[in-house]
């Protein structure tokens, strides 16, 4: 008896131990857990503080840029209304053309469609030079300019290009305040960024924040074979009235012209565009300089990339480039004297390795410029200049 009770309370004991023991390994286990859960939940408040602390000050950036940006209302004249009223005639207020044989007055001009539309744009000159959209003021020869103290101007179109969608503009005013160009090269993914605009004509001056989404997007929105597509694209919100405002930087500085959104219904969903401040620095100058519209062309070539097989099949002497197979009639390349059969290494002596690097090269070129040349012909290295100019 004396033995079972023996047995019992070791029994009992060793219960307790191992009950004991359990309840310590439970309890380290426990702290253990809890203090890496506070080890995670700390590095995310840190992570998270360290985001937030790397923020611009998005009203310091705000009182910089604003300034800049101002509200553009276009339209197209009365005189210009008929002018073009033949384009566009509606059938069935003139099924026979009646008008085009007695005149513009023959019928009352409420029946001309006339565009009007309004948009924002951005100062860059002191002396009152504005950048804004093609599809803002292309189509307007009547424009109205009003600034961020509700001054209001009347505004000269100094000249358009359409292959990148920007137009300038100019006012005579005073105090104005030009936006600065930023390097849109060093934007990075990520990036905060400001939007400010005129969205839907009413709401002026209105900023939003959003980051870089992409960089470099090609959406073939922009008409014509010439287009050069490289938006910015981020999550900043625009809307219809943004056209031709401002996206700046942390600093304030114009990285970009917001241009376009990606939307099913035609107002912001969640993605918009602008075009690269280096783009635009680039064509400001050049219509400024023009004195009117940045004309686009081409070389007027066609043929194939340089490759093994084709080096081998033509005995060619180079290892790269793109291989002339055809010269149009009164091209650029016609009159400058390149030849079937020459293969274009270099343009203004940046490598050629095929038509892709011919076609970002000849991105910023247009009608008047000239193009050194380098080629290949029969083994022999040589440089033709090339002025670009419209075939006759």
């Amino acid at each position: 008896m004396k033995q079972i009770i023996s047995y019992g309370i070791a029994g009992m004991l060793g219960g307790l131990v191992c009950f004991g023991g359990l309840m310590l390994v439970q309890n380290k286990t426990i702290h253990e857990n809890q203090v890496q859960t506070t080890k995670v939940v700390s590095e995310s408040t840190n992570n998270l503080n360290s985001v937030y602390s790397n923020a611009p000050d998005f009203v310091t950036v705000a009182k910089v840029a604003t300034p800049s940006v101002v509200h553009i209302f276009a339209e197209e004249s009365e005189k210009l209304a008929m002018e073009n009223n033949s384009k566009r005639r509606n059938p069935y207020i003139d099924p026979w053309g009646f008008e085009e044989l007695f005149g513009n007055d023959f019928f009352n001009q409420r029946y001309y469609n006339r565009q009007k539309g309004s948009g924002s744009g951005v100062i860059v000159s002191k002396d009152g030079y504005i950048v804004t959209n093609n599809h803002v003021v292309g189509f307007a020869d009547k424009i109205i300019v009003t600034t961020v103290d509700g001054k209001k101007y009347e505004a000269k179109k100094i000249g358009t290009d359409q292959s990148t969608d920007l137009a300038v503009i100019k006012i005579e005013g005073s105090n104005l305040q030009p936006a600065i160009y930023g390097n849109s090269e060093n934007l990075k993914v990520g990036e905060w960024v400001l939007a400010v605009g005129n969205p839907f004509d009413y709401l002026t001056s209105t900023v939003t924040a959003g980051i870089v989404s992409a960089k470099g997007r090609d959406l073939d929105i922009i008409e014509g074979e010439k287009a050069i597509e490289e938006f910015i694209q981020t999550d900043a919100a625009i809307n219809p009235g943004n056209s031709g405002g401002a996206l700046v930087n942390g600093t304030g500085e114009l990285i970009g012209i917001n241009t376009a959104i990606a939307t099913p219904t035609g107002y912001f969903a969640g993605y918009s565009f602008a075009i690269p401040s280096n783009l635009v620095k680039s064509i400001v100058s050049s219509i400024i300089e023009s004195g009117g519209n940045i004309e686009r062309v081409g070389l007027g070539i066609g043929g194939f990339d340089v490759d093994k097989e084709i080096i081998k099949e033509l005995s060619l002497k180079v290892n790269r480039g793109f291989y002339v197979d055809e010269v149009e009639t009164k091209s650029p390349a016609k009159f400058a004297g390149i030849l079937p059969g020459d293969v274009i290494t270099k343009i203004n002596n940046k490598p050629v390795s095929g038509f892709d690097d011919i076609s970002e090269l000849m991105k910023f070129s247009k009608k008047g410029d000239t193009l050194q040349v380098s080629v290949n012909r029969d083994g022999k290295d040589m440089i033709i200049s090339t002025v670009l100019r419209k075939g006759l």
